[in-house]
């Protein structure tokens, strides 16, 4: 008996002149790209309600020649893409069946302020790390090891959505987590962590950790 497909993992491949002719100059273009590789599964009522649309991705940067961008997905993406090169391949549920975990995670760091009902972004590499190790023994069925944990990367995104401009903080997580839900894990695996998950956040990249 064939072992259950948890997802598809993927790599979208852009070279200079893609980059140019796609005109991928900020987020919001991104976003369009990654999502035109796959069939739109919602319908209007859904997108209205927030379902998911089952695909999470995050830009890797690249070199002078070549953009990458990962990608997770609960469906194949077109795999002759107009632009590009996309690579696929299953990811069994055996995968998320480990204990332990070195993670990495570009993730978009706000709450909602109690008193204002506002979202507001929480800045500076100890605000931002305690926040997620405890969102992630809360919420994400995983608890971080706090001597692991780093922030590599804080930065933020910006682009014109709707004649609106849109901002989000970003901070780019490793550490080595232990799953202690494997039900939430998996649901953080698949479904993405966080805000921002249509540009470009919550995507939890995973490696095993075995023990020796």
């Amino acid at each position: 008996m064939s072992e259950a497909i948890l997802a598809y993992a993927s790599v979208l491949l852009l070279s200079r002149e893609d980059v140019k002719m796609l005109k991928v100059k900020d987020a919001y273009a991104l976003h369009k790209v990654v999502y035109g590789l796959f069939e739109d599964v919602r319908s209007e009522a859904d997108k209205v309600d927030g379902k998911s649309s089952g695909i999470l991705y995050v830009d890797k940067g690249g070199d002078f020649h070549t953009r990458q961008i990962l990608l997770l997905s609960s469906r194949k993406p077109h795999q002759t893409p107009q632009f590009g090169q996309v690579k696929t391949a299953p990811i069994f549920m055996s995968f998320a069946n480990h204990d332990e975990y070195a993670f990495e995670i570009t993730i978009n760091p706000a709450k909602r302020d109690s008193a204002t009902g506002k979202i507001v972004s929480i800045r500076g590499r100890d605000e931002v790390e305690q926040w997620f190790i405890q969102r992630a023994a809360e919420s994400y069925g995983f608890k971080v090891n706090p001597s692991s944990i780093q922030t590599e990367q804080m930065s933020v995104q910006t682009f014109e959505k709707s004649g609106q401009v849109v901002t989000h903080g970003s901070a780019t997580i490793k550490g080595q987590l232990v799953v202690t839900d494997r039900k939430l894990f998996l649901n953080s695996f698949t479904q993405g962590i966080g805000r921002g998950k249509s540009f470009g956040f919550g995507l939890l990249q995973i490696v095993p950790l075995l023990s020796a």
